[in-house]
């Protein structure tokens, strides 16, 4: 297993607009950052990754952007994000930034130019006359990711442009070679200035096939298999490849819809390398049906099956990434763990990933146990992506209003975007202000400061488990997976085995009642020591509801 520091990092992710809010104006910010880098290297990490601090009007909260080479004036201004950045490296962290080249805003100086048919920018997007006898039909029966079709006419240009996502979202056309070069601009404009690499937005989804031809005639991502992935895509991935191995950085790609087989064709170690890493989403597939928002009961045995595949795919020859939580993804603990055992699951969870080769990543918040917000009414939200859910399974006429929102409710990206819960001072701590968006009522109960202050929070729990991992990397970084008690329905236990033959064993009950322990136990190797426990002590007779244990066996001499 070659070794590289970015399989090394544990990344904290920081979704700016609700992480601290530095000035007072109910809006997180640079200046709120900058204060909490001590904290952040509190936990143990190695670096930052930023959700989109851009120029963005904020109709897909920072994934629309308007100008690339700017900071939004909500979030501070380039000199703040300067300090952030050489308070980071100060600190020993890497900081890694959000590259959205699929699509921009249609605010961007580039759409605008294109629709006047600027000559340089006029096939800077996917543009296409309408069809039929009035030229009003769409070009081709492509969905977008956000619900209706995926194209928008434009009365200037008197066409239409594709928008795989949002109406104000137009994609990119690197077809365009001026387009690709752009992208190679944008990337060494951060390079440059000293940002550490790139985690890339829907990555795959950038070549289109040629021709656009009429997508399978499904309800829903209609036209998927002309873009996901495009003829082009290796071809392109490659250019911005070279880039950042001018810069000793590394590039982590956003892939929906990927299997271990076909993300080898982008991550494979070697000459023809696209990515370092992939985002993937098939472990947060336990609990619902391919989208969050078709809730089914959590499923153990599947959340196994999904890691045992990646860990023994990648094993050797390309790398995982290990997260539970990001902007994206409703709270782990109301999802996969336990709201009335809290801490408990969430140390649980804490610790299945962690030990799971791969780069690892924290979302703010995570680390205190943050759980999804009680909403009420759809006044509540505020996500494009809830209300087109929403739509969607309106449509279908298979849900009753009441289900509806409960399944919405349950898997919003609202969830993770509520203000950060720094203290039981009025809202969280976060703002002295007015909170742009909503605050858990129960951040009186979790907060930082509170979990400071208690040597059993999950919060010290996570700095625990991130300095085991370092400690102990040979085997839980760079380790071969073996499962234990694959067909458990309750207890996830698994071995990471170093190439000296040091073998880490991690050994989970992930319900929430007893289990008798006489099994688990056998997963232990003989002469292991106990090295990590979220109820204390060693394993007994019976774990208790999410007891998880960590053991150690050293190489034979």
């Amino acid at each position: 297993m070659k070794k590289t520091w970015f399989k090394e990092l544990s990344v904290y992710q920081i979704w700016p607009r609700s992480f601290c809010d530095g000035n007072g104006d109910g809006i997180g910010d640079l200046k709120g950052v900058l204060g909490k880098l001590d904290y952040i290297k509190s936990l143990g990490v190695d670096a930052i990754w930023f959700s989109p601090l851009y120029v963005s009007p904020q109709k897909d909260y920072g994934y629309d952007i308007a100008d690339y080479r700017n900071i939004n004036p909500e979030y501070g201004t380039m000199d703040d994000f300067k300090a952030v950045l050489d308070g980071a490296h100060e600190r020993g962290m890497k900081v890694i930034m959000d590259l959205v080249v699929n699509h921009t805003s249609d605010q961007h100086e580039w759409f605008k130019k294109s629709a006047a048919k600027d000559p340089k920018y006029k096939d800077y997007y996917i543009w296409r006359p309408g069809r039929g006898k009035d030229g009003k039909k769409f070009p081709n029966n492509w969905m977008s990711t956000f619900p209706g079709n995926a194209w928008e006419w434009n009365e200037e240009r008197g066409e239409y442009y594709l928008h795989l996502f949002a109406v104000e979202q137009p994609d990119l056309n690197h077809d365009n070679p001026a387009v690709r070069e752009e992208v190679k601009s944008v990337m060494r404009f951060w390079l440059d200035m000293g940002v550490d690499g790139f985690r890339e937005d829907v990555i795959t989804y950038i070549s289109k096939r040629e021709g656009l031809p009429d997508g399978f005639p499904l309800p829903i991502m209609r036209g998927m298999e002309h873009y996901s992935p495009g003829p082009n895509i290796h071809k392109y991935l490659l250019e911005y490849r070279q880039v950042v191995k001018d810069y000793d950085a590394f590039q982590l790609g956003e892939a929906p819809m990927m299997t271990p087989k076909n993300a080898l064709k982008y991550i494979r170690e070697g000459k023809d390398q696209q990515l370092d890493m992939m985002f993937q989403f098939q472990h947060m597939e336990a609990d619902c049906f391919m989208t969050s928002y078709l809730r089914t009961k959590f499923n153990l045995r599947k959340l196994k099956k999904v890691y045992r595949n990646w860990q023994h795919k990648m094993y050797g020859v390309a790398w995982n990434t290990n997260y539970l939580e990001n902007h994206d993804q409703p709270r782990v603990i109301s999802r996969y763990g336990s709201e009335k055992y809290r801490t408990e699951s969430g140390k649980a969870l804490a610790t299945l990933y962690t030990f799971m080769s791969g780069t690892h990543f924290v979302y703010q918040g995570q680390e205190i146990g943050m759980l999804d917000y009680p909403f009420k009414d759809w006044s509540d939200f505020v996500d494009v992506a809830t209300f087109c859910a929403k739509g969607i399974m309106e449509k279908t006429h298979l849900f009753s209003k009441k289900k509806i929102f409960e399944n919405c409710a349950y898997a919003a990206r609202d969830n993770a975007r509520t203000c950060m819960q720094w203290s039981a001072e009025a809202n969280g701590g976060f703002t002295t202000g007015t909170p742009w968006f909503h605050v858990n009522p129960n951040y009186k109960d979790i907060n930082v400061a509170a979990e400071e202050s208690d040597p059993g929070s999950l919060l010290n729990y996570y700095r625990k488990v991130i300095a085991l991992r370092k400690e102990y990397k040979d085997a839980a970084i760079y380790g071969r997976y073996v499962e234990k008690m694959a067909s458990s329905k309750k207890i996830f236990a698994y071995d990471k085995i170093a190439e000296d033959g040091g073998v880490l064993t991690v050994v989970i009950n992930m319900t929430d009642r007893e289990v008798p322990a006489a099994r688990a136990a056998k997963c232990v190797p003989e002469g292991a020591e106990h090295i990590l426990g979220n109820y204390g002590g060693s394993m007994a007779a019976v774990l208790k509801p999410y007891e998880a244990h960590v053991y150690y066996k050293a190489p034979a001499k």
